[in-house]
């Protein structure tokens, strides 16, 4: 997923990179945030097989059902949401649904096991500090502390991938 994208040559460059999904933010806070307009005028010249993903902080349901409306969203990614809210947002039909984890210790991996069931995929990102945004901020956590631990779920990786590490991820 290639995320933040704010421009028609980003979305253009990532879709002829062979990104599987693109993010648009809808978080005001964010430098990234997008209004609905914006959003929807990306949005539309995506190519069928590329999933858009709306990226969320806490979200009520119309700010979610406004964004998905206006993007023609596949999935959404919620921030600092509870499982039990993630489960309720999972409900709505046609949306895939991603909670995402943030990872600072082995310890932080725990939290993971509340979203079986809740989320159809963890997206683990570095912890970022308090205060700051929550993701997006190019920061990479040690990824060794995933080794060894059973996923309640599918997951990927976000937060600090670049062409110089992605093959160490996998």
């Amino acid at each position: 997923k290639i995320c933040g994208l704010s421009t028609i040559e980003s979305r253009d460059a990532s879709v002829a990179g062979g990104a599987s999904h693109l993010g648009f933010v809808f978080y005001p806070p964010s430098p990234r945030h997008l209004a609905f307009e914006h959003a929807g005028a990306l949005a539309a010249r995506v190519p069928t097989h590329v999933s858009r993903v709306g990226v969320f902080v806490d979200p009520d349901d119309d700010l979610v059902a406004r964004a998905v409306t206006a993007a023609r969203l596949t999935v959404i990614q919620l921030h600092k949401t509870s499982p039990q809210r993630v489960a309720q947002l999972r409900a709505a039909p046609g949306l895939e649904t991603w909670a995402a984890l943030p990872v600072k210790t082995r310890g932080d991996l725990e939290s993971a096991r509340s979203l079986a069931g809740a989320a159809d995929r963890i997206l683990y990102d570095a912890k970022t500090p308090e205060g700051a945004l929550p993701g997006g901020m190019g920061v990479r956590f040690d990824w060794a502390l995933l080794d060894g631990f059973r996923h309640p779920t599918a997951w990927a990786l976000s937060g600090g991938l670049d062409a110089s590490n992605v093959a160490e991820a996998a």
